[in-house]
C-alpha cells in the first residue's frame, strides 16, 4: 500500500511554514485480505437467490420440455422453488460459495501484489509518473495472471457450488465434501477440474480488465481530486471496473457459445 503526505501551509507572524501531516496509517495484508473475504462473503450472501435462478436459468434446457421453456421468468421460477423446494432453497450451495469466495479473494490480491512486484523488475516496465503505458501493462498482465492463479487454485470448489446450486428436486450431493468425494470417485481427481479451461478464458481477461481499469481511475481521480474521500474513490472506481470487465466477460461467453454451436455436429 502506497502511503502520500499531505502538505498544508500555514501563516504565523508573517511567515510561511509547511506542515507535513503524517500519512494516514493503513492496515495491514493479512487485515485486508480478512476484510475482503469477509465483504465478498456477505455481498455473495445477499445475492445468493439471483445467483440460483441465474444457474437454474442456464441449464434448464436439460430439465424442462419445450412448454415449460416458453413460461420461464423469473417469477414463475422464484415461485417454483418456495412450493416445491422451499424458501431456504435461494441459498442452495451458499455455504459452498462463502468457502470460495474466502480462498479465491487472498489468492487474487495475494498473487496480483506478487505480480506487480515481478512485472516492475522487467527492463521497460519500471513505474514512471510520465510511463502510462508501462503501468497499464503491469496492471493489466498482473490482473490476469492472477485472476488465473486464483480460479485454478480454487476451481474445485467453484464446480461444486455449480452443481450444488444446480440441483432441483433431486439431491444427488448432500454436501461440500459428499460433492467432492462423489466426483473424485465417479469422474476422477480430474473430474474437478471439468470446464476449467473455458473458465479462465472468461477469469483471466476479467480480472485483467478489472484491475487496470481500477488503478487506471483511481491514479487519475487522486491526481486531479487529491482531496476526496478514499472511501468514495474506491467504491466509484471499484463499481465502473466491476462493470467494465461484467460486460467483457459476456461478450466472451457469448462468442465462446458461437463458436462451440458451429463446431456441433
Amino acid at each position: 500500500m502506497q502511503m502520500e503526505a499531505r502538505v498544508g501551509v500555514a501563516v504565523e507572524g508573517g511567515g510561511v511554514r509547511k506542515l507535513v501531516q503524517p500519512p494516514p496509517q493503513q492496515i495491514g495484508t493479512i487485515s485486508q485480505l480478512l476484510a475482503g473475504g469477509v465483504a465478498g462473503a456477505l455481498s455473495k450472501t445477499c445475492t445468493a437467490p439471483l445467483a440460483r435462478l441465474t444457474i437454474l436459468f442456464q441449464v434448464q434446457g436439460m430439465h424442462s420440455n419445450v412448454a415449460t421453456l416458453r413460461k420461464a421468468s423469473i417469477w414463475n421460477e422464484a415461485s417454483r422453488i418456495i412450493h416445491e423446494e422451499g424458501f431456504r432453497a435461494f441459498w442452495k450451495g451458499n455455504l459452498v460459495t462463502i468457502a470460495h469466495r474466502l480462498p479465491y479473494s487472498s489468492v487474487n490480491f495475494y498473487s496480483y501484489e506478487h505480480y506487480k512486484k515481478l512485472l516492475k523488475m522487467v527492463p521497460g516496465l519500471q513505474s514512471h509518473r510520465d510511463n502510462v503505458s508501462a503501468d497499464l501493462c503491469v496492471h493489466f498482465v498482473g490482473g490476469g495472471l492472477a485472476g488465473i492463479t486464483a480460479a485454478t487454485s480454487t476451481y474445485p470448489l467453484d464446480l461444486v457450488r455449480t452443481r450444488l446450486a444446480a440441483q432441483t428436486n433431486f439431491t444427488y450431493y448432500r454436501g461440500i465434501w459428499h460433492a467432492l468425494q462423489t466426483i473424485s470417485k465417479e469422474e476422477g481427481i480430474f473430474g474437478l477440474y471439468k470446464g476449467l479451461g473455458t473458465t479462465l478464458l472468461t477469469v483471466g481477461p476479467s480480472i485483467a480488465i478489472s484491475f487496470s481499469v481500477y488503478e487506471t481511475l483511481r491514479s487519475f481521480w487522486q491526481s486531479n481530486r487529491p482531496d476526496d474521500s478514499t472511501v468514495a474513490v474506491s467504491l466509484a472506481c471499484g463499481s465502473l471496473s466491476g462493470i467494465a470487465s461484467s460486460t467483457e466477460k459476456e461478450s466472451l461467453v457469448q462468442e465462446l457459445h458461437q463458436v462451440s454451436n458451429q463446431t456441433d455436429p
